[in-house]
């Protein structure tokens, strides 16, 4: 059932403000939340446009503006206590950098201005050059000269092909396009395949359009034949001199040299590129050519594999900087159970002007804000707190949200419901979404409550749907987003929600043309998704805040770890490993699951006839608390083998993908050793993860079960 205040936070708009609900139902108020109206799609394109209307990266000025205005947005708010938090982090910046071809005679030597273009009427011409120069933070300064290797996305499985075709990278400057990976992988990879430097371009079949024909931004929402998508090749989360404790003033820190031998930078230079200069430098590639699906749009020219004869000079020089990130807290005390915690989370910090990446998801929650302030007005008050999280330096490294994890560990981890991300809320048509497996349910019926911005005779939920039977929702154990710290450093519930489908997630992604005119002409011209994006966030915000048992199923959880365990089955059958623990053990969490259903179930039933229910809150809680602390059983203090940081042994990122999510990564990881030494003691350490795994999953059920063995 949904509680009264769902009602009410969908439906709130200004038309019909002058009404007053006394002492209504939860469910009255979350359905009153849920309709938007063009006041409030007004409202979210007002915030949007201010939050960006300057670059603001981490640590800038800009950046500490757009602080300061999510604060007095909170403030506004009478019933949202709000502050800052503060943290000195070591961020990078870029010195110098410069990118040249030497090609055979007798085409001359090419020199790359490494600029992205101003396209005319650019309404933000006059603040570009605040934008930084491209670059990869945390990149490893130095110098490269070799011939161009071309090895598509940076993929293992591309390297293998390269191997198989006799190709040889040693001393190379590869040249790979983005996508499919995370760009800091595509360094590693590179790496350990022998080459001395990295070039990643955004390929026109990619960003472009696919065509030469193809216009693109500001005429279509294609990527400009110069734009660049730069970023982060980070390889974990949080500040790299605090690893695993906060950045608080006076703390510890881990000299920047024992960081960089760390192994978490990667260990050649790298540089992001145009499409425009990607494409340069592969019409001075020869050798083979390379497969099918490896070569661009039908107007580019055939792309081999190489090595050269165009040889690249590369260089790059940064700095490390000390600098103060703002995470903007805002606090909604619970009447009832203050002390239990449901968290909203959204990054502000951008490379450029961020008006997809984050500040659609910035703009959404402000909308949340001052849709629950709406609420109060009229009489709601959540049962559980609700914080809604502005962090910052997202884009380096999750930093602001991993920092505030590490410093409030302990009482995050014995207080918090659950976590709701959103990062970039809007970047098209079409929702998607990603959860810990026991909020499944919960999406679904959320998005069942919420009109389809995009088709009104139908919901969200259908229109998700689509053709099949269910919806397809993701995991979350992919780095991409601040949801890691909370999932896999803490074992917290957690979701993560955007409107807009697709590959790539939108071609302006990470350059300086990601700005309100983009949103306004293609991602979103009537705000209608931005504020349908609010509606679902809040909406499932309020059935964890008001709903007396908590909405949590993990019976859906039993089901996805039996469907993973399956999958490896399959994939190690004939390695002589036994699954039988894994097995038997989520079979225990079905059954454990199983039976605080039907618990939740009875004391529904109970709570139901005046003469049996006794009002006693106290089991309640006690239920509720075993919803909430089994996913954190999950978690192991050791955390994964070499990456310590990731405790959760169900989700975590792949080791050659942050951006990919691995059900069982202890054993994936095990796995990929033992395959590439094929020894007795490896493919030991793959059963040993097994049993590793089977534990947690055991300790898991024991808390379902909330009762001593």
């Amino acid at each position: 059932m949904f509680s009264t205040a769902i009602t009410c936070f969908l439906a709130i708009t200004t038309s019909f403000s002058f009404l007053f609900f006394p002492s209504q139902p939860k469910s009255f108020y979350h359905s009153l939340y849920i309709s938007s109206s063009l006041s409030d799609n007004v409202s979210i394109s007002h915030h949007l446009q201010i939050l960006t209307r300057r670059p603001h990266v981490a640590g800038s000025e800009a950046n500490a503006e757009a602080a300061a205005y999510v604060l007095s947005v909170f403030n506004s708010c009478s019933n949202i206590k709000a502050h800052i938090t503060s943290y000195g982090v070591t961020l990078t910046r870029p010195i110098s950098r410069s990118l040249s071809l030497e090609r055979p005679s007798p085409e001359p030597p090419v020199t790359f201005s490494l600029r992205q273009e101003i396209y005319d009427g650019d309404p933000y011409a006059d603040v570009a050059d605040q934008v930084l120069p491209t670059f990869h933070a945390y990149a490893k300064s130095g110098t490269a000269t070799g011939p161009v290797v071309y090895v598509n996305y940076g993929r293992v499985e591309d390297y293998v092909t390269l191997k198989e075709m006799g190709v040889n990278l040693t001393g190379s400057i590869v040249l790979a396009r983005y996508g499919q990976i995370y760009r800091g992988d595509i360094v590693n990879n590179a790496f350990e395949a022998g080459a001395a430097g990295a070039l990643l371009f955004t390929d026109r079949k990619d960003y472009g359009g696919g065509s030469g024909d193809a216009k693109w931004f500001p005429d279509d929402k294609w990527m400009p034949p110069t734009g660049v998508q730069v970023g982060s090749v980070y390889d974990t989360a949080g500040d790299p001199t605090t690893p695993g404790w906060p950045s608080t003033e006076g703390c510890e820190r881990v000299p920047i040299k024992e960081v960089e031998k760390a192994g978490y930078f990667p260990l050649i230079p790298s540089l992001p590129i145009s499409a425009k200069d990607g494409e340069t430098i592969m019409r001075a590639i020869e050798g083979q050519v390379a497969n099918e699906d490896w070569q661009g749009d039908k107007d580019a020219p055939i792309y081999r594999v190489g090595p050269g004869p165009g040889v690249v000079n590369l260089s790059y020089k940064g700095e490390y900087v000390t600098a103060t990130i703002q995470n903007v807290i805002g606090i909604i005390t619970g009447a009832e159970e203050p002390d239990r915690f449901v968290i909203l989370g959204n990054h502000r910090d951008a490379w450029t002007f961020g008006a997809v990446d984050p500040n659609s998801g910035t703009a959404a929650l402000l909308e949340v804000a001052q849709r629950l302030e709406k609420l109060q007005k009229k009489g709601w008050n959540p049962r559980r707190t609700i914080i809604l999280c502005n962090w910052d330096a997202e884009e380096y490294a999750l930093i602001g949200s991993t920092e505030w994890v590490e410093e409030n560990r302990e009482m995050l981890a014995s207080r918090v419901v659950a976590y709701l991300n959103v990062d970039s809320a809007v970047h098209g048509a079409g929702f998607r979404a990603s959860a810990t497996p026991q909020l499944d349910e919960l999406l679904k019926q959320a998005t069942q409550q919420v009109q389809d911005p995009d088709n009104s005779s139908q919901t969200i939920y259908d229109s998700w749907v689509g053709s099949g039977n269910s919806p397809v929702i993701g995991r979350l154990g992919g780095g991409g987003s601040d949801y890691a710290a909370f999932v896999q450093h803490i074992g917290i519930p957690a979701t993560d929600m955007s409107f807009g489908t697709g590959y790539p997630p939108y071609p302006v992604y990470h350059s300086m043309y990601d700005d309100y005119v983009w949103m306004k002409k293609f991602g979103d011209p009537m705000f209608q998704r931005h504020a349908a994006a609010a509606s679902v966030w809040g909406l499932v915000a309020l059935r964890l805040a008001d709903d007396e048992f908590l909405p949590f199923n993990y019976l859906s959880y039993a089901f996805e770890l039996q469907k993973s365990a399956r999958e490896l089955e399959n994939e190690i059958s004939d390695k002589g490993i036994s699954l039988l623990p894994l097995f038997k053990s989520i079979e225990e969490l079905a059954k454990a699951a199983a039976k605080i259903d039907d618990e939740k179930k009875a004391m529904e039933k109970a709570k139901g006839s005046v003469s049996t229910w006794k009002n006693d809150h106290s089991k309640v809680r006690e239920l509720n608390d075993r919803l909430m602390m089994a996913e954190r059983a999950f978690t192991d203090r050791d955390g994964l083998s070499g990456r310590p940081w990731c405790k959760h042994l169900i989700y975590a990122p792949s080791k050659h993908n942050d951006y990919g999510s691995k059900s069982f990564p202890g054993i994936d990881d095990a796995i990929e050793e033992a395959k590439n030494l094929n020894t007795t003691e490896s493919w030991h350490t793959v059963q040993h993860e097994v049993w590793r795994i089977s534990r947690a999953i055991r300790q898991a059920s024991l808390v379902l079960n909330g009762k001593l063995t």
